[in-house]
């Protein structure tokens, strides 16, 4: 077994500024566009930790709360939460700031899992993590919780999901 790191060892944050390219008709950002960013700072948070490559394989939940509208500035900032033996849950927080006015909000949360993989996209092992600030443990300590939520959405039977 490797040894432990502490969660914030994987922190990365990621500026982004949304242009008109990034919205729909609305002038707020495509869904997509966000989802895209979190895969990929999940992608580069992941590799930090791992210290190898990474692919996703799943995004467990994500959580629109506000608009994004085009010229404001996002703030995506990832973190590994937990891990598994080969597995990293990562919470992933997104933020935008209109610079006009200065309001910052909350934009969207999201739960991704990455896996650590060798050339040939055979699974590796992951050191574990350990919390140091509040908000770590409260991250940390719940991570069980979502680990059970995927393991009893992986074993329902497909078929109930096959149109």
């Amino acid at each position: 077994m490797l040894e432990a790191v502490p969660m914030g060892s994987s922190r990365t944050i990621q500026t982004r500024l949304v242009l008109p390219p990034d919205t729909n008709h609305m002038s707020t950002i495509f869904g997509g566009k966000v989802l895209a960013y979190i895969d990929e700072i999940a992608a580069i948070t992941s590799m930090k930790h791992a210290k190898m490559q990474t692919v996703t394989a799943s995004f467990d939940s994500v959580d629109f709360y506000s608009p994004v509208r085009s010229g404001e500035v996002l703030e995506l900032e990832a973190i590994v939460s937990s891990t598994g033996r080969t597995s990293m849950e990562l919470y992933i927080v997104v933020h935008s700031t209109n610079i006009d006015t200065g309001v910052k909000k909350l934009t969207t949360e999201s739960f991704v899992t990455m896996v650590a993989v060798d050339t040939n996209g055979a699974p590796q092992e992951v050191a574990p993590v350990y919390p140091e600030t509040e908000q770590e443990k409260k991250l940390f300590e719940s991570g069980s919780i979502r680990r059970k939520i995927r393991k009893e959405k992986r074993e329902m039977p497909s078929k109930f999901f096959t149109l």
